[in-house]
């Protein structure tokens, strides 16, 4: 089934003209659990990878768990429609700094079903997304790594790992993504505004329409950070959003080039007040607003995932050269 975006409450462009040319697109990928395989785009699902290569993991110490979730009773859990059963952390297998964890694999993008992904390392048509499911550090900061491949030669190279490994305990629920499919649509978008993102007369302006809209229609009033300018959930290309860091400036480390954002993954699809951008498909067409949204947990936290506290993961890639080292940035 295609998802498909619902009209903006108000056309931004008719109110504010100067926003037609800081317009941009990003695909938004409306990720709901299914059954995605190593050839498809997808959050959660089998990674293409060749059973040859060896799977990435995390070499740095982590902090000692006193009690965790065990996969296969996650997936049970979530199967049943119930909560799973923490377990107390095994004393013969700590998370400790002997021994390499196994990293998860998040999502798998191939250019063809998102013609919008920036571009890899020459030759590279699959961008695959992976996270330590172990916090670092005094602050638990998270390890996320990205890799690039060629499907054709991914496939030449013959056998296709069968099982990803995995750790036999994880911290949290929300470290095991919900295997989804994807619906991508592109949909048209406009820079966060704070600071410098817009020229400050158009922020003055759009600052002005908000607190009419609000003085006039009240709290269930349209307003521009949250009904025109950044969809929710998983995208690709497009704005990032800065709701809860304000806006950065993002320069790769090798060569001070500003970044471009690669995409944006999100544990919502939608929160209080960005609930206009949930598809025509997830409604009923009978009710208004937050009540005709339909499907539950399925269509609002479709990958079961979390990032920092409930903030957006951005990722970065430098435009000058794939090849250097991208920076993810939680907002």
């Amino acid at each position: 089934m295609t998802r498909t975006t619902p009209a903006r409450p108000v056309s931004v462009e008719a109110v504010l003209p100067e926003l037609a040319a800081h317009r941009g697109r990003t695909t938004r990928l409306h990720p709901r659990p299914g059954r995605p395989g190593v050839h498809d785009s997808h959050v959660g699902g089998p990674m293409l990878w060749p059973a040859s290569e060896p799977w990435p993991v995390c070499h740095e110490p982590h902090p000692r768990e006193n009690e965790g979730y065990r996969p296969d009773e996650i997936r049970t859990a979530r199967a049943t429609g119930t909560r799973p059963p923490s377990r107390p952390w095994p004393d013969v297998d700590p998370p400790g700094a002997d021994r390499p964890v196994p990293l998860v694999g998040l999502a798998q993008f191939f250019r063809r079903d998102v013609p919008a992904l920036g571009s890899g390392p020459e030759g590279t048509d699959v961008v695959q997304l992976f996270r330590c499911p172990f916090g670092h550090g005094p602050h638990l900061e998270r390890r996320y790594h990205l890799r690039w491949r060629s499907a054709a030669e991914t496939e030449r190279a013959g056998r296709l790992l069968a099982t990803a490994p995995e750790v036999p305990m994880l911290p949290g629920e929300n470290e095991l993504p919900e295997p989804c499919v994807l619906h991508p649509e592109e949909v048209d978008t406009y820079p966060w505004a704070e600071d410098d993102t817009l020229p400050a007369p158009l922020i003055a302006r759009i600052d002005a329409w908000d607190d009419a809209q609000a003085a006039s229609l009240g709290p269930g009033a349209p307003s521009y950070q949250y009904d025109l300018s950044i969809p929710p959930g998983w995208r690709v290309g497009g704005f990032p959003s800065w709701a809860s860091t304000g806006p950065m400036t993002i320069d790769c480390a090798s060569c001070a080039t500003p970044m471009r954002l690669l995409l944006t993954a999100e544990g919502s699809e939608m929160d209080g007040g960005s609930h206009s951008w949930m598809p025509l498909e997830d409604r009923d067409p009978s009710l208004q607003g937050m009540a005709s949204i339909r499907g539950g947990p399925s269509v609002s936290q479709p990958t079961r995932l979390r990032f920092g506290r409930d903030r957006d993961l951005h990722v970065f890639t430098c435009p000058s050269d794939p090849g250097h080292l991208p920076q993810w940035v939680l907002s």
